[in-house]
């Protein structure tokens, strides 16, 4: 036995056409921050929801603190002392903070729930751990950073000892990162163990003490996280070298037609007077905080939401878009933020997932082209490499970044003109970034015009030609390629400068 707290030796889970874990051992030590990192499909998401009593191991054995465990179920996983918190979190939205916190330990006087006392201790929780956050206020009114901190609140009340966190800063600003930082900080003084996956491999580093990496289902080595660069650990996750993730050598497609015109678009409380131009074969970049009205504006410009005044035009055409279907129908595509409840449909298969806008389009009398579909089916699952044991696959059980590429693949197949990615490669491991970010530049190479949304500042750096900064529903202008950096993105986003007032600061030689 090793000085591990938890220990997991030999672990091997199958599924149909798929092995997912192949002997992968595994150790986290008392207080430990233990990365845990690899390519989608590599086995991370398996690996957890063994430890959670989600799926049963088919080989090998869990000890804790030494003693041989059997975890049959997720409550088995609970009693011990294991929580996980994941990107959506497990919450009672229409109940308080209160109330989630304690739920299922109510404090009662005889048989009348004791309000009092619930708010009390819930205000001592969260005090616990120095939270500004209202206990009496409706989980649902909170941020998703605010719901985090609730889940880790509940975790720590329920002297956890270890807690998974899953991709926990996909939705989160940077302050809100660093807050969550703190906070995991705090819970290794408090000895508990903590198991942190991210694709964001600069937290890793940041965070976390060890790391182990995962391909393909094997474990490749666990290494004290200082001792690797972030191009080695990338290395060891993909098996191959990325000298540059973003392809610097991209030569721009971007041409002087403009495919799409939006002037003074405005909706009250959410966005003003926002104007811009998309040019044929031009990636312009979204960028600003979360929050500042980047995913309300487009979509509305795809007809998913109402706006107050404006006008939209495509190809010098005035269009009136009512409608997603309206949207659809002018050439525009949208792939949301929220690709699990607004981009698929969990319950369907692969193949129903990728032909799901052409259904809508291409159905004769209420009736599918069974060889249409098969065709669309089988033709984007070689182009985009979908992981999948079979069309018929349910698509909640392939890996995230699958999935983002079954939500691309359904656009591409009514061949849209103007596509939208809103935080495309959330979720996704580094190697499925590459490969998105290579389509990127192949549609635009193919002519098409791409607006893609990121609040990863080297993402939309890396890949757009212009970004467009939004701040509390305004626009603060627009940078070019060469003008963009890190600092400029950020002091626009945080209304402290427009695109005029960095531009001529750099001129005067005043660092931005």
């Amino acid at each position: 036995m090793t000085d591990a707290f938890l220990d997991l030796q030999g672990i091997s889970k199958s599924f149909p056409g798929v092995q997912a874990l192949d002997d992968v051992d595994f150790d986290l030590r008392k207080g430990e921050v233990h990365g845990l990192v690899g390519e989608n499909g590599a086995g991370k998401s398996t690996l957890i929801k063994i430890i959670m009593g989600i799926y049963k191991n088919d080989r090998g054995k869990l000890f804790l603190e030494g003693e041989e465990i059997d975890i049959q179920r997720p409550s088995d996983a609970i009693d011990i002392g294991f929580r996980a918190i994941y990107q959506d979190v497990n919450l009672c939205r229409h109940l308080t903070v209160a109330e989630n916190l304690l739920l299922g330990k109510l404090p009662r006087k005889g048989r009348i729930v004791n309000w009092k006392a619930i708010y009390k201790r819930a205000q001592d929780i969260i005090d616990d751990l120095s939270l500004n956050i209202d206990v009496h206020a409706q989980v649902r009114t909170l941020s998703v950073a605010q719901q985090e901190m609730v889940c880790i609140a509940k975790s720590v009340y329920e002297e956890a000892k270890i807690i998974i966190f899953d991709e926990p800063t996909a939705l989160l600003t940077e302050d809100e990162t660093e807050r969550l930082f703190n906070i995991i900080r705090d819970l290794k003084e408090r000895e508990i163990s903590v198991i942190y996956i991210s694709h964001r491999l600069e937290e890793i580093f940041e965070i976390c003490d060890r790391t182990t990496i995962l391909r393909d289902g094997k474990k490749v080595c666990t290494v004290d996280t200082d001792q690797l660069t972030e191009d080695e650990m990338i290395s060891l996750m993909v098996g191959r070298t990325f000298e540059d993730l973003y392809i610097a050598d991209h030569v721009s497609n971007r041409q002087d037609e403009v495919v799409l015109e939006v002037n003074d678009l405005s909706k009250k409380g959410k966005y003003k007077d926002i104007s811009f131009k998309l040019h044929k074969g031009e990636i312009l970049g979204i960028s600003g905080l979360v929050g500042a009205g980047r995913s309300d504006i487009m979509k509305a410009l795809f007809g998913a939401e109402k706006f107050d005044k404006g006008s939209i035009s495509i190809h010098g055409k005035d269009v009136v878009i009512s409608s997603p279907m309206a949207g659809i129908k002018n050439g525009l595509a949208y792939l949301p933020e929220d690709r699990r409840h607004e981009g698929l449909a969990l319950g369907l298969t692969v193949s129903a997932n990728l032909n799901m806008t052409s259904f809508q389009l291409n159905h004769k009398f209420g009736l599918v082209d069974g060889s249409n579909e098969k065709t669309i089916t089988d033709t984007f699952i070689e182009k985009l490499d979908i992981k999948t044991p079979s069309p018929q696959q349910q698509i909640a059980k392939l890996s995230g970044g699958n999935q983002q590429k079954v939500v691309i693949g359904k656009w591409l197949a009514i061949d849209s003109d103007i596509l939208i990615f809103d935080e495309p490669t959330i979720g996704v491991d580094v190697g499925t970034k590459r490969e998105i970010y290579k389509l990127l530049y192949d549609l635009t190479a193919q002519g098409k015009s791409l607006i893609v949304i990121s609040s990863y500042l080297p993402e939309v750096i890396g890949v757009s030609d212009r970004v467009m900064v939004i701040h509390e529903g305004k626009n603060m202008g627009f940078l070019d390629r060469e003008e963009l950096s890190e600092v400029a993105l950020l002091r626009m986003a945080s209304g402290l400068a427009t695109a005029e007032e960095i531009r001529a600061q750099t001129n005067t030689g005043v660092t931005t």
